[in-house]
């Protein structure tokens, strides 16, 4: 982007001050940077907290988390032994060839009093650990996150929430249940920038939005994420207790350690990406859920062993009348949209935006209409900001207020049916009526068999 010119940021400004006075929505990120009142803990009181899956995500997390100066790591557990380890060395060489980077460096230096565990429910019977970090695979984390409150932990759990819309329901109930404090890694709802434009676009300073759209796009032509093999599971890993709930199946190396997100069973690139884009939009535009979805996509060009389409684009209608689209391309490359990571279009103009910044386009007349701007144009560059600390801090201060986080499991368990019920258009080949509130499908009983699965013994439904 330009640099923004003074006449940019006055009007800039003006928007964004009469959108904030002309409307009561919150910015829902009050607590963000600013210290809580502790009504458990006091404010210079140190959280331990135990962290469950080290891999690649779950590294970044744990690095996050050391840098607040009111935490203590209190325990690593992961099924791979050399993760909880934090010895590079013992990693397989399969891993590293197929993963490189992926591979978190480790090495770090925690000490004896660390606890380190392969199972997770170890971490969750210490009564001296007040707060969990989930960054385990996706079919994880609502079994794991609902077994946490119960044990009364307070969570931290990374997007994608679940695997299924059932598990997310579950999950709220759970954390009501047991008035737990979770927060849900979406770190847009950190972002200063899309604090700004929530209250901008839902006072309607662009005029009503009929559109919205975002795409992720990667082009992994021709190989994907290439073919593995069934064989043995590596040294150290423990192959049953990574499948979980999940149905037996012989170890392929190409699933572990993060190629699950290409397999159906266990993720999906529309839960991992596009749920960001989802939740980021419909905060945006003040909607919880659409009414209506189709889908279209499957697996068009590339011969690898994922389970989950290489091209899909899906359409949510929402009953206010506007239409979210969003396409996950992993066949192609190049870009979807002018600017940005999503597209706002608005009768008097267009946004742009991203963490980085936005850009609002102001729309001129069509058709029997007067041809000229509707309003001024702007471009606004942020200031450099990083929204997954800004969610760790406000998850600790939470943690000690017991006020609700930034993205609490609500607000992901929303965002994440989404990515689930486009995966179901897809799967069924039918446009689905959904109904917000009941969370069923109301045209589709084969569609509604795909919102749970049964879980495999030794693992209960909580």
């Amino acid at each position: 982007m330009d640099e923004p010119t003074e006449k940019n940021i006055s009007r800039r400004n003006f928007l964004i001050n009469s959108a904030i006075a002309g409307t009561s929505i919150p910015l829902g990120l009050q607590a963000v940077g600013a210290p809580a009142i502790s009504a458990k803990l006091g404010a210079n009181d140190r959280i331990r907290v135990g962290f469950i899956g080290v891999g690649n995500r779950g590294t970044q997390l744990l690095h996050g988390f050391m840098n607040e100066p009111d935490i203590e790591v209190a325990a690593l557990c992961d099924v791979y032994q050399p993760l909880v380890l934090r010895d590079y060395s013992k990693v397989d060489a399969g891993f590293i060839a197929m993963l490189g980077g992926r591979i978190p460096k480790m090495g770090e230096d925690f000490g004896k009093d660390v606890g380190r565990y392969e199972d997770f429910r170890r971490v969750l019977d210490r009564k001296d650990i007040d707060a969990v970090v989930i960054a385990t695979p996706d079919h994880w984390h609502a079994l794991q996150t609902i077994m946490a409150c119960e044990a009364g932990k307070d969570v931290y759990v990374e997007k994608p929430l679940t695997v299924t819309v059932a598990e997310g329901r579950r999950m709220v109930e759970a954390a009501k249940q047991h008035k737990r404090v979770v927060q849900v890694g979406l770190q847009r709802r950190a972002s200063r920038t899309y604090q700004e434009l929530a209250a901008l676009i839902q006072s309607e300073k662009i005029g009503k939005v009929t559109i919205a759209r975002a795409y992720r796009i990667s082009n992994m032509s021709p190989l994907g994420i290439g073919k593995g093999v069934n064989s043995k599971p590596p040294a150290g890993l423990n192959w049953d207790l990574w499948l979980g709930p999940r149905a037996m199946r012989p170890y392929n190396e190409n699933i572990p350690l993060y190629k699950f997100r290409w397999w159906q069973a266990y993720s999906s690139q529309m839960g991992n990406w596009g749920v960001h884009y989802f939740d980021a939009i419909r905060w945006l535009l003040g909607e919880d859920a659409p009414i209506s979805i189709s889908a279209h996509g499957g697996k068009f060009a590339i011969d690898d062993d994922r389970t989950i389409p290489d091209t899909i684009e899906a359409i949510f209608e929402f009953a206010s009348g506007r239409l979210l689209v969003f396409g996950q391309y992993e066949a192609s490359s190049g870009k979807a949209i002018v600017s940005g990571e999503i597209e706002l279009r608005g009768v008097n103009a267009t946004l742009y935006a991203s963490e980085s910044g936005y850009r609002i386009d102001a729309s001129s007349g069509g058709q029997f209409q007067r041809d000229e701007p509707r309003m001024e144009s702007i471009e606004v560059k942020a200031q450099p900001e990083d929204p997954t600390s800004q969610l760790i801090r406000n998850f600790i201060d939470c943690v000690k207020s017991r006020q609700t986080c930034a993205c609490d499991l609500e607000t992901g368990h929303r965002s994440t049916t989404f990515a689930h019920l486009a995966n179901i258009a897809l799967q069924t080949r039918a446009r689905l009526d959904w109904h917000p509130a009941n969370e069923r499908f109301t045209n589709n009983d084969a569609a509604n068999k795909l919102l749970d699965y049964d879980y495999r013994e030794p693992w209960n439904k909580r």
